[in-house]
């Protein structure tokens, strides 16, 4: 496979940064107008700003890019996604940003094991390590049984859970379909049920907050865009652990817009969510970035004792064989 020169690495680094940063700001932006308006009416801005931003930008395409072999998966990816959006949103009307994000971080290693269970891949030692820590991280943000435990606290997992549904069908359409052909279809899907729940729910919009409700449609969209440019550019393993800056601009939106500040305990399981995401990631992403001779990735692997003493960055003795980092080589070992 020909991989990418290393700009474009920074660039599919960067645009996955603007991307979780566009997501945190949505959330922070609906979390305020939740506590004004009805979750559905907020779910409803989101995708019906994405429906009319996707269609100006697909145009005279849209019809075409409509068009699927799999309109049950679809249908299926749709509703999970729609299902995360609204648990979510949901939630941060009675917890606080950065415990929703932290809980809802989960996603990562809950897609690891169900792409395992659904999807047959390899499920080895350090991958069930990451799936087990991440879960002990969410045991200690909701701390059932101390009398600080939430119901409200299972929707952000509940979310986590229906966002791992929605990632395993897009990794199953994803080499069949045009990506623009699962947005249409989720904008589509999103804005027609949120519309059908608006006549129960609607509560008139005050002048000031109209721009508020625009706002988390486009900052949805621009951030699902920053997703698919930054995954069409660069390797999923090196950009996707930048996915858990998520925490920290949450949080900082948090403090910032709503002088809410996580506690000790909050802090505590999303750094242990973090890691273990990290650790179930860190080999594959720095065997990547080994590809594009980054010295500090050829070190850690070396630690890690992942590269054979061949490849021709390592300083350590050489033998035959060829470097289990290559793209265009089998491993070594």
């Amino acid at each position: 496979m020909q991989l990418a020169p290393p700009p474009t690495v920074t660039r599919g680094i960067l645009l996955m940064i603007a991307a979780i940063l566009c997501f945190t700001a949505m959330d922070a932006t609906a979390k305020g107008l939740i506590e004004r308006y009805p979750a559905p009416q907020v779910v409803w801005a989101r995708f019906a700003g994405q429906l009319l931003i996707v269609l100006v930008l697909l145009n005279r395409r849209a019809p075409v890019m409509l068009r699927t072999d799999y309109p049950w998966l679809h249908l299926a990816r749709s509703t999970c996604q729609l299902g995360a959006t609204a648990m979510f949103f949901l939630s941060l009307g009675h917890i606080g940003l950065a415990e929703a994000t932290a809980l809802t971080d989960l996603n990562p290693v809950l897609i690891t094991l169900g792409a395992a269970l659904f999807l047959g891949e390899k499920l080895g030692p350090r991958r069930i390590a990451g799936v087990g820590v991440a879960l002990v991280g969410a045991l200690i943000i909701l701390r059932p049984g101390l009398g600080v435990f939430s119901p409200w606290a299972l929707l952000p997992i509940g979310a986590a859970i229906a966002y791992t549904g929605n990632a395993l069908l897009t990794r199953h359409l994803g080499p069949k379909e045009p990506v623009w052909t699962s947005l249409l279809h989720a904008s589509i899907f999103g804005t027609a049920v949120t519309t059908l729940a608006l006549p129960f729910v609607w509560v008139p919009v005050l002048g000031p907050d109209l721009w508020l409700f625009a706002l988390v449609g486009v900052l949805g969209t621009c951030a699902q865009l920053c997703i698919i440019r930054s995954f069409s550019t660069t390797e999923a393993s090196v950009v996707a652990p930048f996915a858990y800056l998520g925490i920290v601009f949450a949080t900082g939106w948090g403090i910032v817009l709503y002088d809410q500040w996580p506690d000790l305990w909050t802090v505590i399981g999303a750094l242990v969510i973090v890691a273990a995401g990290l650790y179930r990631d860190s080999l594959l992403m720095l065997k990547v970035l080994h590809q594009y001779n980054c010295p500090w990735s050829v070190h850690a692997c070396r630690q890690l004792a992942e590269l054979p003493s061949s490849c021709p960055t390592c300083p350590r003795p050489r033998s035959s064989g060829s470097c289990a980092a290559s793209p265009t080589t089998s491993a070594a070992r």
